[in-house]
């Protein structure tokens, strides 16, 4: 599989934009509730170590096969950024695995951007070489795991770092992409 590369996304009410170095600015002020990192940990970035960030992000990863595909999120009503999407594409003999994650700063949540921005992601990367999309989210933050109910995924028994597993598996025809349903063994 050759490297992936983020293109626009557009749902019904938002722009997913390829990350650029230059939304470190408006996304720093996006991403300052430090209430963001209950369930993940850490602190909000200040625009200078952002954009040291989104300088790495931009150009890369250094591993073969490895792609970092990074949006973020625009809310073309009010014209602002509002959050990010990403995905960690590693090829496999059976298709691409995304590793994916989202969040929505704090002004914007609870109206459904999240789980918009999750589902666009996702159904661009089921037109991709991509047949397995998973994420990683904490038990208790129920929000999350509704979006990744919305994006089509579903919890696992399995467990990483304190984190529940939640996959999705899809299978190409040539009719188009079709999705598996999940074992809870997340096998």
């Amino acid at each position: 599989m050759n490297p992936l590369e983020a293109k626009p996304i557009a749902t019904a009410r938002l722009d997913l934009v390829p990350l650029r170095v230059d939304h470190a600015e408006e996304m720093a002020t996006v991403l300052s509730d430090p209430a963001l990192h209950a369930f993940i940990g850490g602190a909000p970035d200040d625009p200078e170590a952002l954009r040291a960030r989104y300088e790495r992000l931009t150009e890369g990863s250094p591993e073969p096969g490895v792609s970092w595909l990074n949006w973020v999120v625009r809310l073309r009503d009010e014209d602002c950024l509002t959050g990010t999407v990403q995905a960690t594409v590693t090829s496999s003999g059976q298709g691409g695995v995304a590793e994916i994650a989202w969040v929505v700063g704090t002004a914007w949540q609870g109206r459904g951007i999240a789980a918009e921005a999750a589902r666009g992601l996702v159904d661009w990367l089921v037109r991709q070489p991509v047949r397995t999309l998973v994420a990683h989210i904490h038990p208790e933050h129920r929000a999350s795991a509704a979006v990744a109910a919305a994006a089509g995924l579903a919890a696992t028994e399995v467990w990483q770092d304190g984190e529940l597993r939640w996959l999705r598996r899809v299978d190409s025809q040539a009719d188009g992409a079709r999705v598996n349903s999940v074992s809870q063994s997340g096998s």
